[in-house]
């Protein structure tokens, strides 16, 4: 893993020697490494956390959360987080780019929610453990080796055990269910809100891009998701906002004009009624809570 330019929070790009956009690794609770992710910092790609054994401290995107072994977790590209792992943890991670994705994976990858909780977290028992572990072993033989097409091998396992996780986190009906109209319907409207959320704010914007009125669009997106699609647009909105005041590099004029907020006031109003603060107080308690 390369450091790239430093920000307030730092971010780690998936970019070995051999030029791979795939990395995997196995960290213990006593690793010297921990000192760089126990400092809020992003990946550019997606990664994958398998807790092995101990219990994990995780804070993303400003939420804090415990997990205990035996455990899953996942983050999108660009999540500030930060880990603080017990002294017996043992976790393997797999970090990635989107790029490195097989096509029939992308999809569920790029909206993880449809599958996973909204936390991207999944426990596991014992038997799902197992069965996670068969897929990460064979990964991690394959990246170890010096065989040639190692990186299609590496591909294909990834995506067949993205997939295994997907069935452990959902009964087979449901399965079969995202494969609807409705969950690819879905799916495109998360992929082009996470692309356009900066320059598209409403939802005829993104109706017009899928070919369906507002309101068809609204009633899929609740279905799925149990939230409006107004809300997921502005949620995606309103972390961003977060993200950039507490990197602290713009000054609040700068990231309305970002999220094209009409003016200064209404990025307030719009701010404080999501968060309860207004853009400065929240810039102030962040930083106070992760140096």
């Amino acid at each position: 893993m390369e450091v790239a330019k430093r920000l307030r929070a730092p971010v780690y790009r998936v970019n070995n020697v051999e030029g791979s956009q795939f990395h995997i690794h196995r960290m213990f609770g006593s690793d010297p490494i921990l000192q760089k992710i126990a400092i809020p910092h992003r990946h550019d790609g997606y990664s994958i956390g398998i807790l092995i054994r101990g219990s994990i401290r995780q804070t993303v995107d400003f939420k804090e959360e415990t997990i205990t072994a035996p455990a899953i977790m996942l983050l999108e590209p660009d999540q500030v987080h930060q880990h603080d792992l017990n002294a017996d943890c043992e976790v393997i991670h797999i970090n990635f780019s989107r790029d490195f994705l097989v096509p029939e994976t992308i999809g569920v990858v790029s909206c993880w929610q449809c599958v996973f909780s909204s936390s991207g977290v999944l426990k596991l028992n014992d038997h799902e453990m197992q069965e996670v572990m068969a897929y990460a072993r064979l990964i991690d033989a394959e990246f170890k080796s010096d065989k040639i097409r190692k990186e299609a091998v590496i591909r294909n396992l990834l995506s067949a055990f993205i997939i295994a996780c997907g069935r452990i986190a959902q009964p087979a009906e449901l399965m079969l269910n995202n494969e609807s109209a409705q969950h690819t319907m879905a799916r495109q409207f998360k992929m082009l809100v996470d692309t356009h959320f900066r320059e598209k704010v409403q939802v005829s914007d993104y109706a017009e891009l899928l070919f369906v009125t507002p309101g068809h669009l609204n009633d899929t997106v609740k279905a799925i998701f149990d939230r409006s699609a107004k809300q997921v647009i502005d949620s995606k909105r309103v972390t961003e906002a977060k993200r950039l005041l507490y990197w602290g590099q713009h000054s609040i004029k700068e990231i309305c004009w970002q999220l094209k907020f009409e003016d200064d006031a209404y990025f307030n109003r719009f701010f404080k009624k999501h968060t309860g603060f207004t853009p400065a107080t929240f810039q102030k308690n962040s930083r106070d809570s992760y140096q």
